[in-house]
């Protein structure tokens, strides 16, 4: 039971009420300030898109007289151009996390307000849908989450990666402005653009960390196995990539959070378990899609799983959300004899 100031004593149920609008009271102010800082970084945003259409102009105004405009100019140019795009990135990127984080507030808001509706038996409002299972809830997140990840990457696709492509085409046009030793210069534009080409590798990569679009293409497996195998190339550690099954699509969300649940593990063994070998298989059959991955590392006591502040491996997190898809989770590890994590997920997409 819980008491208030007036010595009045609630219910478990009225002192959960309670608590619960004073949520409600903190997702509203959380909303007010992000909605302000979305409407600054919109501000923010237009200025920056109107400075690197001029910077941009200017550029091509040079180019148009790339024989009588002085090298510095065009260096200079250049440079402005590159740093106008990049901070209309930055803010751009910054502009849709927030946006995001507001639209999972405005959820939260209106989730709570459902929640509030039930625990205190008032009337909801014409709701012509029923609420979302939990199950459906959260594939309702995780595709929400896919696809932002999804514009993200196709935003840095056209942003960063266009940036060094134009890096490459500046050196080979700036090989052509230096008269003075121009074998030296030519070296080292050949560096520059080998820099160039390394970081644009690089931007590649990180793209398909974010969203590998092999995923929606081909589905699961082909997409664990180029991963395994670009984990292997980047890190030396012996992985081994075994499919079991037949080789079919599953629902989306199922095949998102198997790869998010193959990467996150796999990260894992990379960064703590001192691993040097490490299998991951993957069993699909009719009804039902099985991953595992195991490593010879070394290990840890189960019990970790059990205390709230040590979810160091976020298995915690991972096994909620597969058992709140319908699927289970097992962990079987102990310190020295490695770790094996496996899940299992029931479909009945053909």
């Amino acid at each position: 039971m819980t008491e208030v100031d007036t010595g009045e004593v609630l219910s478990p149920l009225d002192a959960f009420i309670e608590e619960t609008h004073d949520l409600l009271d903190r997702v509203n102010r959380e909303l007010q300030e992000i909605s302000m800082l979305v409407e600054q970084s919109q501000g923010e945003v237009e200025k920056l898109a109107t400075r690197n259409a001029d910077v941009t102009a200017r550029l091509h105004q040079m180019q148009a007289h790339f024989d009588t405009v002085p090298r510095e100019d065009i260096r200079s140019g250049y440079e402005a151009a590159l740093d106008a795009q990049q901070r209309l990135f930055t803010m751009r990127g910054q502009l849709e996390k927030l946006e995001s984080d507001k639209k999972h507030l405005n959820e939260i808001d209106e989730y709570i307000r459902n929640a509030l509706v039930l625990l205190e038996g008032r009337p909801t409002i014409e709701v012509e849908e029923e609420l979302p299972t939990s199950s459906e809830f959260l594939e309702q997140v995780i595709q929400a989450q896919e696809d932002e990840r999804r514009r993200i990457s196709r935003q840095i696709h056209d942003g960063p990666a266009q940036v060094l492509s134009n890096f490459i085409l500046q050196t080979e046009i700036a090989t052509r402005l230096f008269d003075n030793d121009p074998d030296q210069a030519r070296a080292e534009l050949e560096n520059l653009k080998e820099a160039a080409t390394t970081s644009f590798a690089k931007v590649r990569d990180y793209i398909f960390e974010l969203r590998p679009m092999m995923l929606d293409d081909l589905g699961l497996v082909p997409t664990i196995r180029r991963y395994t195998e670009a984990v292997r190339e980047k890190t030396g550690l012996e992985i081994t990539m075994l499919n079991t099954g037949v080789e079919r699509r599953l629902e989306p969300h199922q095949e998102v959070i198997i790869f998010r649940a193959v990467q996150d593990l796999l990260a894992n063994v990379r960064d703590h378990a001192q691993a040097t070998q490490v299998k991951v298989i993957i069993d699909i059959d009719e009804n039902t899609a099985r991953a595992a991955v195991e490593d010879n590392g070394r290990g840890f006591d189960l019990e970790i799983l059990e205390q709230e502040e040590a979810d160091q491996f976020s298995l915690n997190q991972l096994q909620d959300k597969i058992e709140r898809l319908g699927g289970t989770m097992e962990v079987d590890s102990k310190p020295g004899e490695g770790t094996r994590v496996s899940m299992t997920l029931h479909s009945t997409n053909h």
